[in-house]
C-alpha cells in the first residue's frame, strides 16, 4: 500500500477545492440547494461567485504549490481552509436551519482532509 505523501494529500485537496470553485461559479443555485437546502438570489448568486472565484484560486494555488518538496505555505493555507470550513459547516448543521442532502458528507470530506492535511504538514516539518 501506498503512504499518503504531503504532495499527494494537498494535490487532492487542492483539486476538491478547484472543482468547488467552479461549481460556485457555473451554478451557485445548485451547490446552495444540495449543502445548504436553500435557494439562492439576487445578491447571494454574486457572493456564492466570489466564493467560487476564492476557492478556485486557492485550489489553483495549491495545486501548483505541491510541486514543493513539503508543500510549504500552500499546505498551511489548505489546513488552515479546511479546518476553519469543517468547524463552520458542521455549525451550521448543527444549527439545522440551513441543512442540504449534502452538507454533512461535505462536513466529513472537510474534516478526513483536516486530519490528513494535520498529518502531512506535521510530516513536512
Amino acid at each position: 500500500m501506498t503512504r499518503a505523501t504531503p504532495r499527494s494529500v494537498l494535490g487532492i485537496a487542492a483539486a476538491v477545492e478547484a472543482v468547488t470553485g467552479l461549481l460556485l461559479l457555473i451554478v451557485p443555485h445548485l451547490l446552495a440547494k444540495l449543502l445548504l437546502g436553500a435557494d439562492v438570489t439576487g445578491v447571494s448568486i454574486v457572493i456564492g461567485r466570489v466564493a467560487g472565484i476564492a476557492l478556485l484560486s486557492l485550489g489553483v494555488g495549491c495545486w501548483f504549490g505541491r510541486q514543493e518538496a513539503t508543500g510549504g505555505w500552500a499546505l498551511a493555507a489548505m489546513l488552515l481552509y479546511n479546518v476553519l470550513v469543517t468547524l463552520h459547516l458542521a455549525l451550521v448543521g448543527l444549527g439545522a436551519e440551513f441543512v442540504g442532502v449534502l452538507l454533512w458528507p461535505a462536513v466529513v470530506v472537510h474534516a478526513v482532509l483536516t486530519v490528513l492535511l494535520g498529518f502531512a504538514w506535521s510530516k513536512s516539518r
